[in-house]
């Protein structure tokens, strides 16, 4: 069985019953639990809603580096965050690529995820893109050893990747590493430890090859999989293992049934 560590289902363009639709589509092709990742606290209440009647999909809560309009006070997220509803931190990081006049800002607003995360003992989902020496450092400075967290739809470099499984994080590929433009983030997967690896699609963004221009959906994490096993020289039923093993164990609040 698959798990979709990192979607946005929130943001399909879909009804309700299609939502239903897609989630059904995704268990069929053996997707058993989805993340439902929040890049707005102020969307937050509405996304819940969306996907509160879903038993497989979990959520977070937190704000996006690339989302500072809907940024939040350390109190607003501390409280949004807390609730029993969410098993972790996030999205949150920095993103100097599309947003670097917003550097402050988005610094300010991943170090208090990062405290409310130690606070809450919830794991962290970071995005950075641009940022490898600035996400890496505030890791540094303001995480607690105990606290967890992966680096999602990774796009870095295997230095950083490297630094960050050495502060206790995971990393996560999206299909992204499908693209025949990403030979540097192939090369990077291959070198990475099975035991700290995750899969993702980043719904609606991002669709893996074949559906490359379509929007993305949960059930396409299959063909993330199946190409990362190719890279690894794996099964793709043990690759599938594997990283269902990691998700569990780093979104410990999530019951595995």
């Amino acid at each position: 069985m698959f798990v979709d560590s990192h979607c946005h289902l929130d943001r399909l363009d879909k009804t309700d019953s299609e939502l239903k639709d897609v989630i059904a589509f995704a268990k069929q092709r053996g997707v058993d639990h989805f993340l439902c990742v929040a890049v707005s606290v102020k969307d937050f209440p509405e996304m819940l809603a969306k996907v509160n009647d879903f038993q497989d999909v979990s959520v977070s809560c937190g704000v996006h580096p690339l989302h500072q309009e809907d940024a939040c006070s350390f109190d607003e997220l501390l409280e949004m965050a807390s609730k029993p509803e969410v098993v972790a931190v996030g999205e949150t990081g920095l993103d100097y690529f599309y947003s670097a006049d917003t550097k402050d800002v988005q610094r300010q607003s991943f170090i208090d995820h990062i405290k409310v995360a130690n606070q809450l003992s919830k794991p962290l989902i970071i995005h950075t893109r641009d940022a490898r020496e600035d996400t890496l450092a505030l890791l540094n400075e303001y995480k607690d050893s105990e606290t967890k967290g992966v680096l999602h739809c990774f796009t870095e470099s295997l230095e950083m990747a490297e630094a960050a499984i050495e502060l206790g994080l995971y990393i996560s590929i999206s299909g992204i590493v499908t693209f025949n433009s990403a030979k540097e983030l192939q090369n990077v997967v291959k070198a990475l430890p099975l035991e700290k690896l995750l899969i993702e699609t980043d719904s609606p963004w991002l669709a893996p090859i074949p559906y490359r221009g379509k929007q993305n959906q949960p059930a396409y994490v299959v063909e993330v999989a199946e190409f990362i096993a190719q890279l690894k020289g794996v099964s793709v039923k043990q690759l599938a293992e594997i990283t269902t093993n990691n998700f569990y164990t780093l979104f410990d609040a999530i019951k595995r049934k």
